[in-house]
């Protein structure tokens, strides 16, 4: 009897163990999307960095909507969002963790307004196209409250943030909101508009971060580590002079776009190093800290009936890893 029972653990611990193996085998997958701060992960790829650091990873490209949604299906380990999008994924039921801040919005996020409007304050009474609930909105709402204005002096139209600038060019909106390539489009498209308020006008309302889910987190720990570690030799490849141009040139072939071009959507997302980054992984009020700047989105968010509860906003950052770098 007693070897039967040996015989019968022996064999249930193998089986763990090999299901163990098995799972620590699987690639880590996380989606990105057409936004400076993730496509910057494309040099590390590129050169495969993650091979030689020791994990495997498979990064899948996705329309930035889509991975949001796919990682709310389960099918990604870590996605690139805003932080307030986070919220709202998490509040929707998949929940996840801030683990590295990638940048922040710098310019490349706009209020376009089409010919003859030069200043917020001529947008009252008109209408503004804007994807109600997402991050565009939040900006107009910040631009508004600094021009003494509320959502009541402006209406607003819900628009697709990849269709802004046709909808712009229609003449259907008088202004819209809209993040790079689109924000740029916008511009180029009609002929006479101007960017009348961006995110330079206040850092720090927009973070973009890698996020991924705690199961994940507590499963793979040390593997997750492992991809910020290659993602500070992707910045510094790409902050190096002497190796800027071949990061650009990486980047902008992952978007369809001409080095020269893709230059100035760099310089409008300020891409972070570890110090800069660390700086606002600290809590505090306002949008200087990434607590803050998410207790604004969480407040939007419940205002804007995006969610109905308010979120536990410290239970979605964690920036231990990177203060282990």
């Amino acid at each position: 009897m007693k070897r039967v029972l040996k015989r019968l653990f022996a064999g249930l611990a193998a089986g763990l163990m090999m299901s163990s193996m098995a799972q620590a085998a699987e690639p880590l997958k996380i989606g990105y999307s057409d936004w400076p701060g993730w496509v910057a992960w494309e040099i590390a790829i590129e050169k495969e960095w993650f091979k030689e650091e020791g994990v495997d990873v498979v990064f899948e490209w996705f329309d930035y909507v889509a991975s949001m949604d796919a990682f709310a299906a389960g099918k990604l380990d870590g996605v690139g969002m805003t932080n307030g999008d986070a919220l709202v994924t998490g509040a929707t039921g998949a929940k996840s963790v801030m683990i590295l801040m990638n940048d922040y919005s710098n310019g490349n996020d706009m209020v376009i307004a089409g010919p003859g409007i030069s200043s917020i304050e001529q947008l009252k009474g008109k209408k503004v196209g804007v994807e109600i609930g997402f991050v565009g909105h939040l900006l107009l709402l910040n631009a508004l409250e600094k021009a003494g204005m509320t959502e009541a002096d402006v209406e607003l139209v819900n628009v697709p943030t990849n269709e802004t600038p046709q909808v712009l060019a229609s003449g259907e909106v008088d202004a819209v909101v809209a993040w790079q390539p689109s924000s740029g489009q916008a511009l180029n498209l009609v002929p006479g508009s101007t960017a009348i308020y961006t995110s330079a006008n206040e850092p720090g309302l927009i973070y973009d971060l890698l996020c991924v889910s705690p199961e994940s987190l507590a499963a793979r720990r040390d593997d997750w580590k492992k991809v910020i570690k290659v993602w500070y030799r992707a910045v510094d490849y790409l902050k190096d002079p002497a190796t800027s141009d071949d990061a650009v040139k990486i980047m902008a072939s992952r978007v369809g776009l001409d080095p020269a071009e893709y230059k100035s959507f760099i310089n409008g997302t300020n891409i972070l190093t570890l110090e800069e980054a660390m700086k606002f992984m600290v809590k505090g009020e306002g949008f200087t800290s990434i607590y803050g700047s998410s207790k604004i989105s969480d407040d939007f968010n419940v205002a804007n009936k995006v969610y109905d509860e308010p979120q536990d906003v410290d239970s979605y950052i964690d920036p231990s890893l990177m203060s282990e770098m």
